[in-house]
């Protein structure tokens, strides 16, 4: 029997309901669609922490800025379907733009602080837009646990202080970050990249965990943040937005001596016409 789609909020909850009458409980997954191994592993790990689980594939016209690849963002419902069955997913919520914001639709949930930084910095308006979608994809569903990408670091901190500051009640859970045998953390942009500049992109994640050890060995961090933007640059990348060592959770500046608590290195830069993001933790 194929995965169960559905695509509207009351669908959803009806789903939602009867298994909560079952006494089951309920993960959730979000993703953009154009789905890989990585978006697979959320639905794995979702698994093990509830009964049953809802993943969402929607692409959300109010996280991209008017200059940034919406049109072009890798679309393939019928094929996410089929992966998210194979992986064990119980039901896929694929709602319409027009089902999401209607059209007098009026609010914006913008988390401060956190959001700021790094790809805040780079893509002003994107965590709106992100943590307006997760409110309303969290309110829809109303699960118990829902798991994110350790890959998009910075997000993942926005939708914990979100569910913190709105008291929504449901767990937040990071997964590790999914990469390919050469270490390229896994992204449906990836697509993008040509052959050449595949053979690149690895040096994102090695710039990184030279970093990481480099910090460890205690190095002060505006050399280990020198250097790592320099290694990308003679790697091919046409642009670093970032390349800095932050706080693991606050995401503040940490440096310019040599670090003494819990962070995460994190960089964002263009190859190509593909913009890769990467974070590890030292």
């Amino acid at each position: 029997m194929p995965l169960a789609i559905v695509r509207t909020v009351a669908d959803l909850r009806a789903q939602v309901a009867a298994w909560r009458r079952a006494g089951e409980t309920v993960g959730l997954v979000p993703t953009m669609g154009a789905l890989h191994t990585g978006h697979l592993s959320l639905v794995t790990l979702a698994k093990t922490r509830a009964q049953r689980v809802v993943a969402s594939v929607f692409v959300n016209p109010t996280q991209f800025a008017p200059h940034e690849d919406f049109d072009a963002y890798p679309r393939d419902e019928a094929k996410d379907a089929s992966l998210l069955e194979s992986a064990g997913c119980d039901l896929l919520f694929a709602p319409t733009v027009a089902a999401m914001y209607a059209p007098d639709f009026s609010t914006t949930v913008t988390v401060t602080g956190v959001s700021e930084p790094l790809d805040g910095a780079a893509r002003p308006g994107h965590f709106a837009g992100v943590a307006t979608v997760v409110s309303k994809l969290l309110l829809q569903c109303g699960p118990d646990v829902a798991v994110f990408g350790e890959k998009d670091y910075q997000q993942l901190q926005v939708i914990k202080r979100l569910v913190a500051d709105l008291d929504i009640p449901v767990e937040v859970i990071g997964a590790p970050t999914a990469r390919a045998d050469d270490g390229l953390a896994l992204s449906s942009r990836n697509a993008y990249l040509t052959p050449v500049e595949r053979e690149a992109a690895p040096s994102l994640a090695a710039a990184l965990r030279d970093a990481v050890g480099r910090l460890r060995d205690g190095v002060a961090v505006d050399r280990v943040e020198n250097t790592g933007r320099a290694a990308l640059e003679r790697a091919g990348f046409s642009r670093v937005d970032y390349f800095e060592v932050r706080d693991a959770s606050s995401l503040a500046q940490l440096g310019p001596g040599p670090i003494s608590g819990p962070a995460r290195i994190l960089a964002a830069g263009i190859l190509g016409k593909t913009r890769l993001i990467d974070n590890m933790a030292v």
